[in-house]
């Protein structure tokens, strides 16, 4: 029997949605992410396994990262409550800027002169360095009710890191962008992207404005939900149109949206009910993607990527929290809870493969979702291991009742 076109696109995505969920009840049993299952399942399902799904079939898919990647943006920006970060005289926005520019310039320079790679591949990966993911350090965090300062500070930082990310992402694509094959710079062709890019957060800026008026209190949560994706996938549209990433334009929307309303994140939490489809659609697309084949030519590379990145995590944290005068167990065990990396940085990597080659794509693709699921591995151990050597929780798993004191 022929399947028709849509029974074959709709049977397509069925089987991720099931592969993904069926997957995340495996590494359930061992304490993994559920991204980490996602990739997993992309990875078996996929080309370079079962061959369930083709190539054709994946390449196809794209639409889905762009869509992904525009929620993502969105629910970062409602971190950047203005009235927050200000509360504690900006030291946690000062962490994250150092603790993620010290990666992205470490993974930058180390791979570049390491393994004398392109400019322009280095530094779409050390953007992408700089990114963290919250989830296992958030789990551990939770699961042994740990409180404090520096409990208050690694949740602040995490969440503001993949915001600085995509700002670090965004002025790096503009640079490769405007950079020819020779390396020879352009300056018009970088400002073309660049103000391009300030106009995406413009409109990111005026949409959030019309989008509180649009979804008044007075409307039922299914309006306000509706108005909002199709304020989303409008923005996320226009950016590809101009031919720049939704990253910021979305964030923005969220990050305005969250200074101008009152509705204290009632609307992130709508779209966050929306997204699970979406986002496990992208990870198993992204886990398809993988080129088994490239991991023995880039295992080098990777392993260096990833030590490298660790280290410009743990030194940047360690200035940062020197610089804003941070009590002696955070500057020096900080870094430690910052290691995992997951669900921005594959977005941000999927992104980046559209600006280079077809060999550096892959190798991009390669390094990045491999060294999402060891960072996943390794995270949760590396947080607990923060927060015993802070003193924030005891060694019978207790939490500790009082702030970090200084040594």
């Amino acid at each position: 029997m022929t399947l028709s076109s849509e029974a074959s696109g709709i049977l397509v995505f069925a089987l991720i949605l099931w592969a993904g969920f069926l997957m995340t009840r495996v590494t359930k049993l061992v304490h993994l992410p559920h991204v980490t299952g996602y990739l997993l399942a992309g990875i078996i399902i996929g080309p370079q396994c079962l061959g369930l799904i083709s190539s054709s079939t994946v390449a196809s898919l794209d639409l889905i990262t762009d869509m992904a990647l525009a929620l993502i943006a969105f629910g970062t920006g409602k971190y950047f409550k203005f009235s927050t970060i200000c509360a504690n005289g900006g030291d946690s926005l000062i962490m994250t800027v150092m603790e993620s520019l010290a990666a992205a310039i470490l993974v930058t320079i180390g791979v570049h002169f390491i393994f004398n790679l392109d400019w322009k591949f280095c530094m779409m990966l050390g953007a992408i360095g700089s990114a963290t993911a919250p989830a296992s350090t958030l789990m551990t965090i939770r699961q042994y009710n740990a409180k404090g300062r520096f409990v208050d500070l690694i949740i602040q930082i995490t969440a503001l890191d993949d915001a600085v990310a995509i700002i670090a992402f965004s002025l790096t694509a503009a640079i490769v962008q405007a950079s020819s094959n020779s390396m020879a710079f352009n300056v018009h062709q970088f400002l073309i992207p660049l103000l391009l890019n300030l106009l995406s957060v413009g409109m990111g800026t005026a949409a959030a404005f019309l989008l509180r008026f649009l979804i008044a209190r007075r409307h039922s949560d299914d309006h306000r939900l509706m108005v909002t994706i199709a304020t989303i996938l409008t923005l996320t549209g226009a950016c590809s149109l101009m031919n720049v990433s939704p990253l910021l334009c979305c964030m923005m929307l969220g990050a305005v949206y969250r200074n101008i309303s009152d509705d204290d994140q009632l609307l992130f939490a709508l779209v966050n009910g929306f997204a699970p489809p979406v986002l496990l659609t992208f990870f198993v697309v992204s886990g398809m993607k993988l080129n088994i084949s490239a991991l023995a030519k880039s295992g080098a590379i990777g392993v260096a990527y990833f030590f490298i990145r660790i280290i410009g995590k743990y030194i940047g944290a360690f200035a940062g929290a020197s610089i804003t005068h941070q009590e002696k167990p955070t500057r020096n065990y900080l870094g430690m809870a910052l290691c995992p990396q997951a669900g921005v940085s594959i977005g941000l990597a999927a992104l980046g493969q559209r600006l280079l080659s077809a060999e550096l794509s892959d190798l991009l693709s390669t390094i990045i979702l491999s060294s999402a699921v060891l960072y996943e591995l390794i995270g949760p151990a590396c947080a607990k291991a923060a927060l015993f050597l802070s003193g924030t929780i005891k060694k019978d798993g207790a939490a500790c009742g009082k702030e970090i004191t200084s040594e």
